[in-house]
């Protein structure tokens, strides 16, 4: 009912002569933000229904979002802690040690060629005060390249 409802409010709101909201807030209809709502069905165009996305694209003129439109996955805690322990690794093969002031921001080169900061100092300093509670599997990680824990 809620998505019959926005399409058949964006159809009148094209039927008078308006353009495709795009962004939310462009367009208010009876306490229907639009514009959110064509937002979310480019965005969630695969979890539509066939008939939905034939209607959207037929009668609305509603596309699907590109790639480069979809945001970006957000990252795990597992992607975090893989990120950081990347720039420790380089850290220790540069300086041979994991003595890290709190301040020092680590550069890496990612695997698109974007420059990535770390604040590697802050992060390094973290693990030593979590020592207790991290993994084995984790520590273990830290002690191969060189963590001193005291």
């Amino acid at each position: 009912m809620e998505w019959q409802r926005a399409f058949n409010l964006t159809r009148l709101h094209l039927d008078g002569g308006g353009e495709v909201p795009t962004e939310p807030g462009d367009v208010l209809r009876q306490g229907e933000d639009l514009g959110r709502w064509v937002r979310a069905q480019r965005l969630g165009w695969d979890k539509l229904t066939g008939v939905q996305q034939w209607m959207l694209e037929q009668v609305l003129g509603i596309e699907p979002a590109t790639e480069d439109e979809k945001p970006k996955p957000r990252r795990t805690q597992a992607d975090k802690w893989a990120a950081n322990l990347a720039a420790a690794k380089q850290f220790y093969e540069r300086e041979g040690h994991l003595i890290v002031p709190r301040s020092h921001l680590e550069t890496v080169l990612s695997d698109e060629g974007w420059e990535l900061q770390f604040r590697l100092g802050a992060w390094i300093g973290n693990q030593r005060s979590r020592a207790a509670t991290l993994s084995e599997d984790r520590r273990e990680q830290l002690s191969v390249i060189g963590m001193r824990w005291s």
